[in-house]
């Protein structure tokens, strides 16, 4: 069988559909009394029970349910700042995964500026629509100010899933691969390679899952206090990791370590480097499409477990595992935000999906398509929502 060509069927695909989006509407409109009802004058009576209670925009619209994808342009997947009209597609593909895998409505926001300022006011003032809102493919560490000013500054769920649907599926991963190996999510060494907001959302998320120790790198090595132009947010994560202040490039940090965590670039772990790691290390490359480390290259150094972006490698961190869920469980307790606990119990309930006696070193993340995923990460969500106080109903 010849290999598909996924990037001339994806053209083909969007010119004939004219992208992937479109309304539909949840009622008919073919009589004149479903005219009356759905517009004027009917529509009124749920304008002024609004107008009395506020909350029940969500009683009476699509708030309920409704989650905007905001981007703009400047991180799109592996491409880079390719301006905010090219990111459509994909946030365009964003809005349809949160309606096959949750049943969430979304839609493509894409707002034509880089102004920290422009994007959180642009998005507060559109959020009176929206039960939600998720944040896309903006690049680092602006999207970490945008995140931490919109929870601030909003009532409902603000999630950027570059960083913590990142960090909530390899969190899982470690969770089961840790367990396999017979070692203790307490005892582990890990080093993260990419100092970014996903390395940083991972190493936060890890963290707080009381993991030993964490060393982040970047291109130039370990953050440590000889490191030099580090930006406010990789001087935050400095103060909560590297305890022993160990200073060096990547291959000297490795040695030894329980875990390789990759959000970098291609091949910038070798099977030389894997063989320094601790016994039964596991590795996750992430880079995309060419990981840090290839799975049969990690295995010849002596990885146990090892684990990829990749759909055509065993291991997939692929975020559609969290995102639906954690939004469908947030949607459903109307809670005011995504907090910790709920990304934490995300993590757990994923991990959970592969019973004991399932897990092997390739299977230590549930498949995308498995459906019990988006039912126990939602209701997991629920729960942790309703325990912190953050659920209103």
């Amino acid at each position: 069988m010849s290999k598909k060509d996924f990037n001339e069927l994806a053209l083909k695909m969007h010119e004939e559909k004219l992208g992937k989006v479109s309304i539909q509407s949840k009622v008919g409109v073919s009589t004149k009394d479903d005219l009356s009802t759905a517009y004027t004058p009917g529509v009124a009576a749920p304008c002024l029970k609004i107008k009395e209670n506020k909350d029940d925009v969500y009683k009476y619209t699509c708030k309920s349910n409704m989650v905007a994808v905001v981007s703009d342009g400047t991180a799109v997947l592996g491409l880079g700042n390719i301006g905010v009209s090219a990111s459509i597609p994909v946030m365009e593909g964003k809005s349809i995964l949160f309606k096959e895998f949750a049943g969430v409505d979304a839609f493509p926001i894409c707002v034509d500026t880089m102004d920290i300022d422009e994007i959180v006011r642009t998005v507060k003032l559109i959020s009176p629509v929206f039960g939600g809102i998720n944040l896309e493919d903006i690049n680092s560490p602006r999207c970490i100010e945008i995140e931490n000013r919109l929870k601030e500054e909003l009532d409902i769920p603000v999630f950027h899933d570059d960083q913590h649907g990142t960090a909530i599926i390899v969190s899982a991963g470690i969770i089961n691969a840790a367990k396999l190996a017979g070692k203790k999510i307490e005892d582990l060494e890990i080093v993260i390679n990419g100092a970014g907001s996903a390395g940083m959302a991972i190493a936060k998320m890890l963290l707080n899952l009381n993991v030993k120790d964490i060393v982040l790198c970047d291109i130039n090595g370990a953050l440590s206090s000889k490191s030099e132009g580090l930006n406010w947010a990789q001087k935050e994560m400095l103060a909560v990791t590297n305890k022993n202040d160990q200073d060096g490039k990547l291959a000297d940090i490795v040695k030894g370590k329980d875990v390789f965590i990759g959000v970098s670039a291609p091949k910038m772990l070798t099977k030389e480097m894997v063989a320094t790691m601790a016994e039964k290390s596991i590795v996750f490359a992430m880079a995309n499409p060419t990981p840090e480390i290839f799975p049969d290259e990690a295995k010849e150094g002596g990885a146990f477990i090892v684990g990829t972006g990749r759909s055509d490698f065993p291991n997939q961190v692929n975020n559609v595992l969290a995102f639906p869920g954690i939004f469908r469980g947030a949607l459903d307790v109307r809670a005011s935000e995504i907090n910790e606990e709920m990304k934490v119990a995300a993590a757990y309930a994923i991990a959970k999906i592969i019973k004991d006696d399932e897990l092997t070193t390739e299977f230590v993340l549930p498949d995308a398509f498995d459906p019990r995923v988006g039912k126990e990460v939602s209701a997991a969500v629920a729960k942790a929502a309703r325990e912190t106080g953050v659920a209103r109903i």
